[in-house]
């Protein structure tokens, strides 16, 4: 009885958080530096900053050159649907084959399977939210209206874009709030060029992409140095991960536990508190199944990751999982639709280069449905992307040889410019996941099936996307432009939201305007779950947002006795 007692002395904690992506190493970070002794759980493998498998490595130094194997594929062959996945970075990303789940209808789920999570392999731009997004559903009737309005997060924003390091642009645009930047990156002369025609024949406007990518030092972390190598893992700790960032302020405090291979199974709900107890999880190396206790919970396993642990954490009182009175839990799957835009050549400019590498492009925020309405659809659209010159690549496409070929190739050919568009999903209820008990993944554990497609407004918005990016570009005077729209599937933009949605009542939502759960008060959930709607903005820093003012609340109600 007393080894008993020990063991779960020394499995208990203040606060489990369970995945250590973007919102999970903000959520351990905020826990620990308010006292809180917190235990970290990640499914993947460690990896510890700096060390970075290929960080530094020149294209003959790696395997196959960076490229993919079939091998690779095989074992991955949901991971290969996505660009970011190749032989430079596969190590960071998940086995599909020991983690299946089955499509009703196709979806794209891009996972890393590292401490760290995709922290480490994001885009980083990094887009503050307005009112035109919070209001919306409530303006549309679509969903349920969002309980918190722009002045609610404004100071989280401040916040988080201190601590991160973000460079930028002010503006002043209205539906794109500025925020606290670093200085920003700099356009080279094509898209300096464009930026001035699109605001001289449109009246509308360009910013150079705002990205958490640092121009000026942060403590501890290293300036960006303009490799372009982002998605092997940055050894000066340019960009902001969990591992460079919020993972060692963590352990600055003396109280962060982390433990990696570490499967969360299922949230263990004590029916007699009417509360979360702790969680349940699988050792991935050993099998071990092992239960782990605590006071607070915060699930930030990512949308669909978070969507099966509350489905699979099921009890007399929750039969459909936990905190699932509303049946809302798993529904209203989003995800930003892109593939559609227009790209050109531009003449002139060859007397003009740019320097080094930039990891970042420029972005377009969105136009249209402001003042003037649409009648094809409703929400709206941005666009990343940029202007480059061609480089030494082109030369094997051309019939040159010997002497005449090197020379071409000395010289840095013409100029490009294009755009893709990131567009709103709208949320749907039947867009869902669900709990798979007949599929079993490498643990033996139950998977999920995903039943989540785009409708009829994001295909309308598609063409409208890739018509007006072209109106510009030939408005501009650039030549050959083309435009395409290839809706991509779910899932691909990495964007996925959605699964747990905030909201004002019981009734219609999982959880309240603090990322508490409405029905089991001492669990949170501060990852992309809790989105109401989607917004066309890249969404991470309202995640971390959300999460740094989620734990204040939590740590005052637990002071309180409330949780």
């Amino acid at each position: 009885m007393n080894l008993n007692l020990k063991a779960r002395a020394e499995n208990t904690f203040d606060a489990i958080v369970v995945g250590s992506g973007i919102s999970g190493g903000w959520a351990a970070k905020e826990l620990c530096e308010r006292g809180l002794n917190v235990l970290l759980l990640e499914r993947g493998k460690n990896v510890e900053h700096p060390d970075y498998p290929t960080t530094s490595l020149d294209p003959w130094q790696l395997e196959n050159r960076g490229r993919l194997t079939q091998a690779d594929r095989d074992k991955c062959p949901i991971q290969t649907r996505h660009f970011s996945y190749s032989g430079e970075n596969k190590h960071f990303y998940i086995n599909d084959l020991e983690n299946p789940y089955t499509e009703t209808k196709r979806f794209d789920w891009i996972r890393g399977d590292i401490v760290g999570g995709r922290s480490v392999l994001w885009g980083r731009h990094c887009y503050r939210w307005s009112d035109l997004d919070f209001e919306a559903n409530a303006k549309d009737g679509m969903g349920v209206d969002w309980p918190v309005r722009y002045k609610d997060i404004a100071p989280w924003y401040d916040y988080v874009e201190q601590f991160i390091g973000v460079c930028g642009q002010a503006e002043g645009i209205p539906h794109l709030p500025d925020g606290k930047f670093q200085p920003p990156m700099e356009m080279n002369c094509v898209e300096e060029d464009f930026k001035n025609k699109v605001e001289e024949k449109f009246g509308r406007k360009m910013t150079i992409g705002r990205i958490a990518n640092l121009t000026a030092p942060v403590k501890g972390r290293g300036v960006c140095q303009y490799r372009n190598l982002c998605h092997r893992g940055c050894p000066y700790g340019a960009y902001f991960s969990t591992n460079a960032s919020t993972l060692p302020a963590a352990f600055a405090t003396g109280n962060l536990t982390l433990r990696p291979h570490s499967l969360t199974n299922r949230v263990l709900y004590d029916e007699q508190k009417q509360k979360a107890i702790g969680v349940e999880i699988i050792d991935t190396e050993t099998n071990e199944v092992i239960e782990y206790y605590s006071r607070i919970v915060f699930l930030n396993a990512a949308t669909l990751g978070t969507a099966f642990i509350l489905l699979n954490s099921t009890s007399n009182r929750f039969p459909n999982g936990l905190g699932n009175g509303s049946d809302h839990v798993g529904r209203n799957i989003m995800d930003h639709h892109k593939g559609a835009g227009a790209d050109a050549d531009v003449e002139g400019f060859e007397d003009q280069y740019y320097y080094g590498r930039r990891p970042n492009g420029v972005y377009f925020p969105r136009f249209r449905n402001l003042s003037e309405k649409r009648t094809d659809y409703i929400r709206g659209f941005g666009y990343q992307g940029g202007a480059s010159r061609t480089g030494w690549g082109r030369g094997t496409m051309d019939t040159s040889v010997g002497a005449d070929l090197k020379e071409k190739l000395q010289t840095p050919g013409g100029w490009r410019i294009g755009f893709g568009g990131f567009g709103e999903c709208l949320p749907y209820a039947e867009n869902r996941v669900t709990l798979n008990t007949d599929v079993k993944d490498k643990w033996g554990r139950n998977t999920l099936t995903t039943d989540v497609e785009f409708k009829d407004n994001e295909r309308a918005m598609q063409k409208d996307m890739a018509e007006a990016m072209a109106e510009m570009l030939e408005a501009a005077g650039y030549r050959n432009v083309r435009s395409y729209a290839n809706i991509s599937f779910p899932g691909n933009a990495n964007h996925e939201m959605g699964g747990a949605r905030m909201g004002r009542s019981a009734k219609t939502s999982v959880l309240n305007g603090y990322n508490q759960m409405h029905e089991v008060k001492n669990v949170f959930i501060t990852d992309g779950s809790f989105m109401t709607s989607a917004s066309c903005v890249n969404p991470s820093l309202t995640y971390m947002a959300m999460t740094a003012r989620a734990c204040v609340y939590a740590v005052e109600e637990m002071k309180k006795r409330n949780i």
